[in-house]
């Protein structure tokens, strides 16, 4: 089995002199000799991403490292490294982000990938519930990370669940929409997706 020893990562961040987290992450994988490095970008933001690789028993393309187009939420091949035969391979990188998009930075293809949004987001889906389908439904589609529980097959959450939701005015069996906790707080009312985010938006 191959074994990598990454020594040193230095990570530069071009963002209006900003050294913020920018969420990229780099991924490897490796198919027989090649081993491919991914940037995966986890977060609501573009960036343009360069990576400079140095090591020993690997070979690289010669051509000059350049900015590519990392859009939010997707997974994007910054370079393929080939390893030689026999040897232990290892290797350091310089990766340089930028927020600061260049017309000059290249696009490759991507792959979409879920990312967590500014809330975490349960979805508990009720005995009579319309909207529970649409919305769960949506939120499958989208980019977003979530979490969905039937009540009906969770006693004990249900039992809470309607200890913590006793002063409404709609019993718990009775609604129609799901239960949502958005990063701790709950929800009765929300019964479509864009009033989900909304809510996610509005609140601090």
């Amino acid at each position: 089995m191959l074994k990598k020893i990454t020594l040193v990562v230095f990570i530069i961040v071009a963002s209006n002199a900003k050294a913020q987290e920018t969420h990229i992450k780099i991924t490897e994988e490796k198919f027989r000799n090649r081993l491919s490095l991914y940037a995966e970008n986890h977060s609501e933001t573009d960036y343009d991403v360069k990576i400079i690789v140095t090591g020993k028993n690997i070979r690289q393309s010669a051509r000059k490292p350049r900015f590519i187009r990392v859009p939010s939420a997707s997974k994007v091949l910054l370079k393929t490294l080939i390893l030689t035969r026999g040897k232990q391979p290892s290797y350091t990188y310089n990766l340089v982000i930028n927020d600061s998009l260049s017309s000059r930075a290249l696009k490759m293809p991507s792959v979409p990938i879920k990312i967590k949004p500014k809330k975490q987001i349960i979805v508990y889906t009720t005995k009579d519930c319309i909207s529970c389908d649409s919305i769960i439904g949506s939120l499958s589609r989208s980019k977003y990370l979530f979490r969905s529980f039937s009540l009906s097959e969770k006693p004990l959450i249900r039992s809470r669940m309607a200890v913590a939701l006793a002063n409404t005015k709609t019993p718990l069996d009775s609604l129609r929409n799901p239960v949502i906790n958005l990063g701790g707080k709950l929800y009765i009312d929300i019964d479509n997706y864009d009033t989900l985010f909304e809510r996610i938006n509005k609140e601090k």
